[in-house]
């Protein structure tokens, strides 16, 4: 049996086994499973290769994109300048890094805007942050990020800013949700953005795909802006791990 799986903390609502049981299933395959590995900390993965030694490959989710890189004995290229790690290869209880947000995240968005290349504003500075920042520098969209603790970068404003400045949302039309922010079952929550300042002009590409329309998108939809949620990457970033494992 060859086995694949997700680690990550918690691993309550996981898009990622639902959907490859999926797809074992659809397509015929019976040599394979997929598993959860909830893990309280990222010290614990060398304990899941060990015990599982017919453990092929690995996606990684929150909190664990940053912190797993020190476990790896080698990383695809792209993933030294993102920084962060979803997917993990395993040949020979060797493990080698790769992020397959960012190809996920790069087709989806290309694919939505159809051309267009509006100033984005990115939600957050974590491991899905971090594939999002890589995307839109490979497709020339000039970007500001928004963090609780910007310190002195020029490139990161507060949500504090955000909340107050009109000036910020007049000049960037496109807004991308990295944070958890809104996910089932705190599902009633937004990132800090003023929906006034919102207008047709804004499209919002949201990560989190459960719920379907989350309180963001509903938020800015009422004030006429174009939405979207992450499904179509996560798909596209499970077709993209699967490739690599095969």
């Amino acid at each position: 049996m060859r086995k694949f799986g997700l680690i990550g903390y918690p691993l309550g609502h996981s898009f990622s086994k639902k959907y490859f049981t999926a797809k074992f299933e659809n397509e015929g395959t019976k040599d394979c499973q997929y598993d959860l590995y909830e893990i309280e900390d990222i010290s614990l993965l060398p304990s899941i290769i060990q015990n599982n030694p017919d453990l092929q490959g690995l996606n990684v989710t929150v909190p664990y994109k940053e912190k797993v890189l020190p476990y790896l004995d080698s990383l695809d290229p792209s993933c030294k300048e993102i920084g962060a790690v979803n997917c993990i290869k395993i040949i020979d209880r060797k493990l080698k890094g790769y992020n397959t947000d960012y190809f996920g995240f790069k087709e989806s968005l290309d694919n939505w805007l159809n051309g267009e290349k509006p100033y984005a504003l990115v939600l957050g500075t974590g491991g899905a942050s971090k594939a999002v920042v890589k995307a839109l520098k490979d497709l020339g969209i000039s970007y500001l990020l928004v963090s609780r603790n910007p310190g002195d970068d020029p490139g990161i404003i507060s949500y504090e800013d955000l909340s107050k400045s009109k000036s910020v949302l007049d000049r960037n039309h496109l807004i991308i949700n990295t944070t958890p922010l809104g996910t089932f079952p705190k599902t009633e929550e937004m990132p800090a953005i003023n929906p006034e300042y919102i207008s047709s002009m804004h499209k919002v590409y949201d990560l989190v795909y459960n719920p379907e329309k989350t309180f963001l998108m509903r938020s800015l939809e009422a004030r006429g802006a174009v939405v979207k949620n992450g499904l179509e990457m996560l798909q596209l970033q499970a077709e993209a791990a699967w490739r690599i494992w095969n």
